[in-house]
């Protein structure tokens, strides 16, 4: 076995034992976890070639689609898209799920239709469909263009307003 093998043989070795401890104790992905602990390893040049095998691991999981990195806008960004649907157990951002809540969002009607019991759905631009759920009367002008608000309610509810009119109560469909 050549000295190169070796030493690759040996970092892994270390690496995956230490990406282990620590992905156990942070409950972090095994790569970053496996990338933080290149900085355990003591000679310069083992630590870079740990250090880059690990980047080159990265890299290729990211681009598989196997890891995705999400920075703070991003998470925000698609919270706010995904507000008022029941993700609350699913912790898709781990620790960036430690913002500011997001209590209501604004935008536009793409829709609206009443059903036979007249209670509307309205369709958003941003792609969501929200179903009334109350006997309220929608006052507000329910053409496509009119601005929304929806909001948290009390209990896990929504109140969902066009057009800055009355809000009425109302549940995400998607």
């Amino acid at each position: 076995m050549s000295a190169t093998v070796a030493i690759w043989a040996v970092l892994l070795g270390l690496t995956s034992a230490a990406a282990a401890q620590v992905a156990s104790t942070a409950g972090r992905p095994a790569l970053l976890s496996s990338l933080l602990a290149c900085r355990e390893i003591t000679g310069e040049t083992a630590r870079l070639a740990c250090y880059d095998a690990t980047a080159a691991a990265f890299d290729t999981a990211e681009r598989e689609g196997e890891v995705t990195v999400v920075d703070r806008a991003a998470a925000r960004d698609t919270r706010t898209r995904l507000f008022g649907l029941d993700l609350d157990t699913a912790n898709l951002f781990g620790r960036l799920r430690q913002d500011e809540p997001i209590s209501a969002i604004e935008t536009t009607l793409v829709s609206a239709r009443q059903d036979h019991r007249r209670q509307w759905t309205f369709t958003l631009a941003d792609g969501s469909v929200w179903r009334q759920i109350d006997q309220e009367q929608v006052t507000g002008r329910t053409a496509a263009g009119a601005s929304v608000r929806i909001r948290q309610g009390a209990v896990g509810s929504y109140l969902l307003s066009v057009d800055g009119s009355r809000s009425v109560r109302a549940r995400r469909e998607r």
